[in-house]
């Protein structure tokens, strides 16, 4: 961490999380090809089942940030004892957030999913998926804070292995499970659920069973389990801010699915499909920030101010080169992406133009994914919050409502881009006055 050239410590660190990213990024598409075959209403429903589903996973990546920061930092001071005290209470805060989706499954779904339909076909389907997703989601869970101390003493590899089984046991169950081959039954959208759960248990499970095989740089330990006002509040200080980014796309579609569905349901199911493809291409992009933020972090505890900078320069120009690409895709062939989906005339037409003006943004997010993880890694959530804010709520929910009302659909898929220029200016300026702009990289 500390004298490898910080070039190749990046990409042996961001590659295998690219790779495992792109891994469950193919995974959300599959899933999304199958459910598809069911039909619109059936891809609506669990479009709208997207926000909750989407919340698990911004609480334990978020909270797992706060875990992996802290034993970065830790680590690199030489302070052992603190590191293995936060993986333990790390552990400890997961299963308290396990209970607490537990009740959230059976109490809110039906409620939050009558928000955003009337049709009761729809509704049942989005209330049988997301019951599944939410009310066994210790998987997820407990899966991702196993990754993130993984990803925290750099066995980037282990986690990247793991994440591939995970998905891909998801990838073979859920058409077995959708359609009812090989015997089992078809249970339709709650197959596609009942594969996502197991092939997340089975992750968590595999996790454990590496951990106990060996020693490894943190240990979790039952003596450290007890309350750590310090530990606890410096991982919840960058955890929360993590997790409302993260949620911030839940909130995000659940009032675009509002605007949306007074123009179209079909915009409803395009809104669905673009965030299922962006995560192909934000998601390797992720794989760079978590790639990064242990050298980050590490180097920041250590003092090497020097080696913070390139890693922040190196990771800007790699996530650049991964949404460039996105965009010559998304502008070259939007027709043959959304074939995948089995759109009809309507779908494919609203689809396309969605893709062509959303694209416009993704080059310029890059200062904003990247500008974004440097402040977790950090430690400071605040400002990682704020670029969050703006690239996914301050500025695009306000111009979507604005603008729809003269553009229609179109007016909304604008504030997309419109968001990302905004936060990229904020994030550039946060960073040049953070520590008297010690860790601008240019």
């Amino acid at each position: 961490m500390r004298t490898r050239p910080v070039f190749s410590l990046l990409v042996s660190m961001s590659v295998p999380m690219m790779l495992s990213m792109l891994i469950q990024s193919l995974y959300n598409i599959v899933d999304s090809i199958y459910v598809s075959r069911l039909g619109t209403d059936a891809l609506t429903a669990v479009s709208l089942a997207y926000p909750l589903q989407n919340a698990i996973v911004s609480v334990a990546v978020g909270i797992g940030v706060g875990i992996s920061t802290a034993i970065s930092i830790y680590l690199g001071a030489g302070d052992q004892e603190n590191a293995d005290r936060s993986a333990t209470l790390g552990i400890a805060l997961t299963v308290f957030h396990c209970v607490l989706f537990i009740l959230a499954g059976i109490f809110i779904t039906r409620p939050f999913l009558k928000l955003f339909t009337d049709d009761p076909a729809i509704l049942e389907d989005a209330c049988s998926y997301t019951y599944i997703v939410l009310c066994f989601s210790f998987g997820s869970l407990l899966q991702i804070a196993f990754e993130k101390i993984f990803q925290a003493i750099g066995k980037m590899k282990i986690t990247m292995y793991l994440l591939i089984v995970g998905c891909v046991i998801n990838i073979i169950l859920a058409p077995i499970l959708i359609f009812g081959l090989l015997g089992f039954p078809a249970l339709g959208v709650a197959g596609a659920a009942i594969a996502t759960v197991i092939g997340q248990i089975a992750a968590f499970l595999l996790y454990i069973a590496v951990y106990m095989r060996k020693s490894y740089a943190v240990r979790i330990r039952l003596r450290h389990l007890r309350f750590d006002r310090k530990i606890i509040g410096q991982i919840y200080s960058v955890g929360i801010p993590s997790s409302i980014m993260m949620l911030l796309p839940s909130v995000l579609i659940s009032i675009l699915n509002r605007i949306l569905a007074s123009l179209s349901d079909v915009y409803v199911a395009v809104l669905g499909v673009y965030f299922k493809l962006q995560t192909f291409i934000y998601m390797p992009a992720n794989g760079i920030v978590q790639g990064m933020r242990p050298i980050i972090g590490y180097n920041y505890g250590a003092g090497e101010d020097a080696r913070v900078r390139k890693t922040i320069r190196y990771s800007l120009g790699c996530a650049a080169v991964l949404m460039l690409i996105g965009t010559l895709l998304s502008l070259l062939i939007p027709e043959q992406i959304f074939a995948l989906f089995d759109a009809d005339a309507e779908l494919m037409s609203a689809g396309v133009t969605a893709l062509r003006i959303i694209c416009v943004g993704f080059l310029i997010s890059s200062v904003g994914v990247i500008y974004s993880g440097t402040f977790e890694a950090l430690g400071n959530g605040r400002s990682s919050l704020i670029i969050s804010l703006l690239r996914q709520f301050a500025i695009t929910i306000p111009l979507a409502f604005v603008l729809s009302r003269f553009w229609g659909a179109a007016g909304v898929w604008a504030a997309f881009p419109a968001g990302e220029f905004c936060a990229a200016i904020v994030a550039f300026f946060l960073l040049k006055t953070f520590k008297k702009g010690a860790f601008t990289p240019f």
